[in-house]
């Protein structure tokens, strides 16, 4: 996944969840019949964007929609050694090739073929390199909601696919994607989750998702709760 990507009835009485993560064990199938459902759903998603919405920006800075769809598909489209190669070409620079393959691929495949490839390959066992077992539930999940989060979009993420990419966040993987929370609570205005000490900062749990994968998010989105507290701007965008 790169750096730069519908949710449940609001409960305000929501309590942060206290469960360790290391105490929540997830079968493989359980976690592949989730990726699976999420590649059809966002197929469906892609298929009724509008050819405007394609060329919108995403949450994933410098990319449109359609480079965020092309990205999607990347792992289906490409072989060990050719990932090698393409990363080899980038002289060693994954973002950078990650940069070049979706723009290469946005321009080559139409709109409906890049939806399609989500659609035929919701059962692919691929995940990104070094990832643990969720790996690919976060790849799909986190850059869906790049795109529908950026669009406005109504599609809420299903509670038990952000449940396992909740309680599945480490110190490492906030570092590898830039998430700086110092000082910082997030909690779950949708479901009983929090993450962090410090200063409390509220939203619906796919948004905090997002932060936990660096992203920066539209204004609004994100709340000082009902202490009045300010949301820090290294989170908004």
């Amino acid at each position: 996944m790169s750096r730069s990507a519908p949710r449940p009835t609001s409960r305000p009485d929501s309590r942060p969840d206290s469960r360790p993560a290391s105490r929540v064990s997830v079968s493989r199938r359980t976690i592949a019949a989730a990726v699976a459902a999420e590649r059809r759903e966002l197929a469906d998603v892609l298929d009724a964007l509008t050819p405007d919405a394609w060329d919108a920006p995403s949450l994933c800075t410098g990319w449109r929609v359609r480079e965020v769809a092309a990205h999607l598909s990347l792992g289906f489209r490409t072989t060990l050694p050719g990932f090698a190669l393409e990363l080899l070409r980038a002289r060693g620079g994954l973002h950078r090739m990650t940069d070049r393959t979706a723009r290469r691929d946005a321009a080559a495949f139409t709109t409906r073929e890049l939806a399609e490839l989500l659609r035929e390959n919701a059962g692919h066992p691929w995940k990104p390199p070094a990832a643990g077992p969720t790996g690919a539930l976060a790849h799909d999940v986190v850059h869906g909601l790049d795109i529908t989060v950026a669009l406005g979009h109504p599609r809420r993420v299903p509670e038990d696919r952000l449940r396992l990419l909740l309680d599945a966040v480490t110190p490492r993987s906030l570092r590898f994607f830039g998430a700086d929370l110092t000082g910082v609570q997030l909690r779950a205005q949708d479901l009983a989750w929090s993450h962090g000490e410090g200063t409390p900062v509220y939203g619906e749990a796919q948004d905090l998702l997002l932060v936990l994968f660096g992203r920066r998010l539209p204004p609004g989105r994100l709340n000082g709760g009902p202490e009045g507290h300010l949301v820090p701007p290294t989170l908004v965008a």
